[in-house]
């Protein structure tokens, strides 16, 4: 399967389930589970080698990003792991904040960013510092605007990096992996 998380081994097995009820044979079910390349923004690899890691997940909810974590640790044991997450709604954030940092904390460095509101008036007091003050101690950690998310991203070194959330900092992704590539290209 092209895509290591749990979840979706799960989902193949579905998959292939009620393909072959359908009338797949064993040859179709190995090629189509050989040749799935996953789906976009779902444990999204724009970068993998030796030298860096880099991949988007839509994960939104803390019991996405904590299988996206789990995933991401186990596939990746011995390298730091660092995530930018956005998180989406104030009302899901004031509702999870706990366990958003629970899920974030297997991470080694969390930089989050400002709640990305999408249909929602903002909630007086419901910020991403109510994740940031609850991620495990001992973790690195920082906020900053998406505004200077690239910045960042040209300034630092990165072993593995994941951009976690469904709200609009996908949008710098393509701009990430290309200053990430260039970087890589350079040497530094």
């Amino acid at each position: 399967l092209g895509q290591p998380v749990p979840v979706n081994i799960e989902n193949g097995v579905a998959a292939m389930a009620l393909a072959q009820l359908n009338g797949c044979t064993a040859d179709e079910l190995r090629y189509g589970m050989k040749t799935y390349k996953g789906v976009e923004r779902r444990f999204d690899f724009k970068i993998k080698n030796d030298r860096m890691v880099f991949l988007s997940d839509y994960a939104h909810h803390p019991k996405e990003i904590m299988q996206s974590a789990k995933s991401i640790r186990e596939l990746y044991r011995n390298r730091k792991i660092t995530a930018i997450f956005q998180p989406h709604l104030y009302t899901r954030t004031r509702d999870f904040y706990k366990e958003f940092a629970e899920a974030l904390s297997l991470l080694d460095e969390v930089i989050l960013c400002d709640i990305y509101p999408a249909r929602e008036a903002p909630i007086p007091g419901v910020t991403s510092k109510l994740i940031y003050d609850n991620l495990r101690p001992g973790i690195e950690k920082s906020m900053i605007h998406k505004e200077d998310v690239l910045d960042l991203v040209r300034k630092r070194d990165f072993d593995v990096l994941i951009v976690l959330g469904a709200g609009d900092l996908d949008n710098y992704v393509p701009q990430m992996t290309k200053i990430l590539e260039e970087k890589l290209n350079s040497g530094k």
